[in-house]
């Protein structure tokens, strides 16, 4: 596609840079760092948010204590923006892969915040989950952590898939400020031959190419939610 582009529009920058690999390099870049981080945000995410749901007052692991900690954790951490985020949690990216900046150091970050973020989508879709399903286990003797890994998530499957899929989203909205803090990716693609070279078709491209992987993304958590849904 981009060669017909090339050969439509001329010879320019964005093709000097296809040639060399710099636009693969920072679209492989972006999905590794977005694949990473979010892995490891959502086994955050379903561990701080099935925490949240189940230790509040009637859950099956009701705990004022512990409840009221996640819920102060989660409600300081979350709001914060990413590009200051990031920086708050430099000396901690520091000790854990050995730099502050970079790739390690975003992917650090970007999984924590979205731990946090995965963990208010992970308990808000299982408050979806009808409460007459929960007590109809507990009525036939089902164990607490049956009732959490046989009831709760495969009732609440299809909305936190959609949720996950958002979430995606705003992975790939964050790891484009990587480019601002040293990081690679599409972010510091745009900016260093774009933004900074006043080249306006580097920019666009890449915002394009940007939207093809969220919108691809999309359609796929919808359809696979539409299936698990269905059942």
């Amino acid at each position: 596609m981009l060669d017909g582009l090339c050969g439509w529009w001329g010879r320019t920058r964005l093709c000097e840079l296809v040639d060399r690999g710099y636009l693969a390099e920072a679209i492989f870049e972006t999905l590794y760092m977005v694949a990473i981080a979010l892995g490891v945000g959502i086994v955050i995410g379903l561990i701080v948010g099935l925490g949240l749901y189940t230790t509040r007052k009637g859950g099956l692991y009701a705990n004022r204590v512990m409840y009221a900690v996640l819920n102060i954790i989660v409600n300081i951490f979350r709001p914060i923006p990413f590009v200051i985020f990031i920086g708050a949690v430099q000396p901690l990216a520091r000790v854990v892969t050995g730099t502050g900046i970079g790739n390690p150091a975003i992917i650090f970050g970007l999984s924590i915040a979205a731990g946090f973020f995965v963990s208010r989508i992970v308990e808000q879709n299982l408050f979806s989950v009808d409460p007459g399903v929960v007590e109809a286990a507990r009525a036939m003797g089902a164990s607490r952590p049956r009732i959490v890994f046989g009831v709760l998530i495969p009732e609440a499957l299809g909305p936190l898939i959609l949720g996950l899929t958002f979430s995606f989203v705003s992975v790939v909205d964050a790891s484009a400020i990587a480019g601002v803090l040293g990081g690679g990716g599409l972010g510091n693609f745009s900016l260093s031959y774009g933004f900074r070279q006043f080249d306006t078709l580097v920019t666009w491209v890449t915002v394009v190419i940007i939207i093809v992987i969220v919108q691809l993304a999309q359609l796929l958590g919808n359809w696979v939610a539409r299936r698990v849904m269905r059942r």
